[in-house]
């Protein structure tokens, strides 16, 4: 189906299921353990041998040996991979480092070598006696270190330009009344999900299935073929549930290839699961970002100039953290520059993670709106609404499909009684604690993605939907059975959904924020042309037909949907392709986050204490499901403002809290009631489905809105995240 006009009214606008806030199909699977993940596969591979990934104890050099001769002596020992008999490997299009080091490393924890044996424990042992000797070389670990040495990176479709510039933006800054020009860093942080990366890899021949937890089945089909030197077609991903990815299992690493590699040198299937320093080390991060904000502006607020200059580190060949995008699109201003700049660094490979570029990037711009605002004596509130814009401020002849910002902005400030928050800092006290509130803008753009489906339609009336789509704990099972009821006209007991196996047709991937918009896109088109398909086998010709409860009828004429199937059932397959509507039109999602917190004013400890988020993003496909995925992203952005840091030895380039131990997350107690309020909108020029992505825009500038709500409370302004009682302490107010 090809996507090209702007929708109009169709099945999905019937609302019978789609719309209603639907508990998760997969929830009793998750809640009594059947749910099996990629290292749980047991009855496929009940006879599968254990692998150890021995990772590299130095962050830049060679090795200069390995003696592999105590551990292949061990007891249960069936092989030992390295890069000297792994024979011939190339690297994937997502990986910027080689999965298998040696004799260079690249990065700390590079993976040098895998120790197959019959058990867990026995290539565990044998592991720790594979004996390696380092000839290190000087490394680069330090982004402010290198800044200076940063250059553009190139262009890419989710990068964009590392450059753009409207207008005169040095001389409309200079003129400007009221300036401001502030330095904000975000360090480097971890996605630690609750499931590690882990696979199982089995050979039948020169076939190859790995059972494995990645969020990209076809991308994943694709670089695992590249590295191992095979054809695409004798590579199957299957996937179906993963614990956990942000971003961090959208590329293949290197358990599924040393799995593979364990399995052909050793016979029989491997199992392997990256250990917890490895999935902080080995694996991708979000990198630390130093992020310079100008704005320029006249007394009235309005702004007239801004610039927003980002600096992130790589290994080479890598990409930036795009911190400066959403600064291109957010607010008005006729003078305008951005610019992204990459250091190369020898540090784990840099990467996406929850709201790539709008995470890190709202951190420092939404801070910066604060401070502006003050220096204006304008409400924060009324600042952002004055530099609304309706347009791409960089190609004003481009609208936007739909921009509710302001809406989103008044209602939260209603519905958060943001009237009550004294504008002065550090004035509001509740006994012992300062209390403040903070407000940030939200947003993330909407990217379209192709994505296909296969229907099926039984005997029975039973509808199954076929795609390599991946639910990564957002849901996905439930809007796509959701999506086929609604567009079949049968309950939603009646549909079953498979996910996550290449054998499927290729869908968008969860990712991005495209995954559930474009997913259910193809499964709709997939279910129109299966609608095709029984009308045409029911000889109900080109009349309109309509497909409810269970019946397709046509004037006085009803007939069971089952009917339709006969004995060998019915199948159709088709995708969603898009056209240039997204060329024509800005397509983004829009949002407002309140926090309130108190601050201890002896001792500096924080504590969010309310939290509201106002979304607009199309038509939310199960209000249920959302909800938890913006919830889910308040803690996250909860998290990157108070706590979360991989801490780095600069002398030798790894992360040194690289477990659940150190690396400090939120948890239940430091999360308070969160409400979610979703406008009530449709965007008939995203797609069919008239929706758009959600689960991102729930993080993006949630850490900014408490960053700014413990400058209301306490007069501190922190530029530096995370926000830590040590930067606090010696600035607070009198304790009297």
């Amino acid at each position: 189906m090809k996507f090209d006009t702007p929708a109009t009214t169709n099945p999905i606008d019937q609302l019978k299921v789609i719309g209603k806030p639907t508990d998760r199909i997969d929830g009793p699977m998750k809640t009594t353990g059947t749910a099996r993940y990629a290292y749980e596969r047991h009855t496929e591979v009940p006879d599968a041998a254990y692998g150890w990934v021995v990772g590299a104890g130095i962050a830049k050099g060679r090795i200069a040996s390995m003696d592999l001769g105590a551990a292949r002596a061990a007891p249960g020992v069936l092989a030992i991979v390295t890069a000297r008999n792994a024979g011939k490997l190339g690297k994937g299009d997502f990986n910027t480092a080689k999965l298998l080091g040696g004799p260079e490393i690249d990065h700390y924890h590079q993976a040098v070598a895998l120790v197959v044996a019959n058990t867990f424990e026995q290539a565990r042992a044998a592991a720790q006696l594979v004996r390696i000797a380092y000839t290190r070389a000087p490394g680069r670990f330090d982004l402010a270190a290198e800044k200076d040495a940063a250059q553009m990176p190139r262009a890419d479709p989710f990068s964009g330009e590392p450059q753009t510039k409207t207008g005169d933006f040095p001389g409309a800054f200079a003129a400007a009344p009221v300036q401001l020009d502030a330095t904000y860093t975000t360090p480097d942080e971890s996605h630690a999900m609750m499931e590690p990366h882990a696979s199982i890899a089995q050979w039948q021949g020169d076939k190859l299935t790995i059972w494995t937890s990645n969020q990209m089945i076809a991308w994943g089909v694709g670089d695992v073929a590249k590295t191992l030197g095979i054809p695409k077609a004798n590579v199957r991903l299957v996937s179906p549930f993963i614990g956990g990815g942000f971003g961090g299992k959208l590329f293949v690493r290197a358990d599924a290839v040393l799995a593979a590699l364990g399995a052909r040198a050793a016979k029989r299937p491997v199992k392997v699961a990256l250990q917890r320093p490895l999935m902080m080390n080995n694996t991708t991060h979000r990198p630390a970002t130093i992020q310079r904000i100008r704005i320029g502006a006249a007394s009235d607020g309005k702004i007239t100039a801004i610039a927003h200059e980002g600096w992130s580190g790589d290994l080479p060949g890598g990409q930036p953290e795009t911190a400066v995008n959403q600064s291109r699109l957010l607010y008005a201003g006729a003078n305008r520059l951005t610019t992204t700049r990459l250091a190369v660094l020898d540090l784990p490979e840099g990467n996406a993670m929850r709201a790539p570029g709008e995470a890190p990037g709202m951190m420092a711009l939404e801070i910066a709106m604060d401070e502006m605002a003050e220096k204006l004596a304008l409400d924060p509130v009324e600042f952002r609404v004055r530099n609304d814009t309706q347009v791409d401020p960089e190609k004003p002849q481009r609208p936007y499909s739909q921009r509710r910002l302001i809406e989103c902005l008044r209602t939260g400030a209603e519905r958060f009684g943001w009237s009550r928050r004294n504008a002065a800092p550090g004035q509001q006290r509740d006994g012992r604690w300062l209390v403040g509130m903070g407000v940030a803008a939200a947003f993330r753009n909407n990217l379209l993605m192709k994505s296909a489906a296969r229907v099926r339609l039984d005997n029975r009336g039973m509808v199954t939907v076929e795609t390599d789509m991946t639910d990564i704990g957002t849901g996905t099972y439930t809007i796509i059975a959701q999506t086929a009821a609604e567009t079949m006209g049968v309950p939603l007991d009646r549909v079953l959904v498979r996910l996550g196996d290449s054998a499927y047709p290729v869908s968008a991937g969860s990712g991005g924020q495209w995954g559930a918009n474009n997913s259910t896109s193809g499964v709709y088109a997939a279910c129109m042309k299966l609608r095709e398909a029984v009308a045409s086998k029911l000889g109900f010709g080109a009349v309109d037909v309509e497909f409810a409860d269970g019946m397709v009828r046509a004037g006085e004429r009803a007939v069971p949907l089952a009917e339709a199937a006969g004995t060998e059932g019915l199948m159709a397959e088709d995708g969603i392709e898009y056209g240039d509507l997204d060329k024509k039109y800005q397509q983004s999602t829009f949002g407002a986050h309140f926090v309130e917190v108190g601050v201890d004013a002896a001792t500096g400890e924080i504590r969010v204490r309310r939290m509201l988020a106002v979304c607009a993003a199309g038509r939310i496909l199960n209000p249920k499901s959302a909800r938890s995925q913006v919830i889910g992203a308040m803690t996250m952005g909860v998290g990157g403002a108070l706590m979360e840091d991989l801490a780095l030895d600069k002398r030798h380039g790894f992360f040194v809290n690289h477990d659940l131990a150190g690396y400090e997350v939120p948890v239940h107690a430091d999360i308070p009631h969160q409400d979610v309020v979703f406008l009530d909108e449709t965007d008939p020029i995203s797609s069919p489905m008239k929706a758009k992505g959600v689960g991102e825009l729930g993080m993006c500038g949630v850490a900014a809105a408490v960053a700014n709500a413990v400058y209301n409370a306490t007069g501190v302004r922190v530029r530096n995240y995370p926000i830590t009682l040590d930067k606090l302490l010696d600035r607070l107010p009198p304790v009297v």
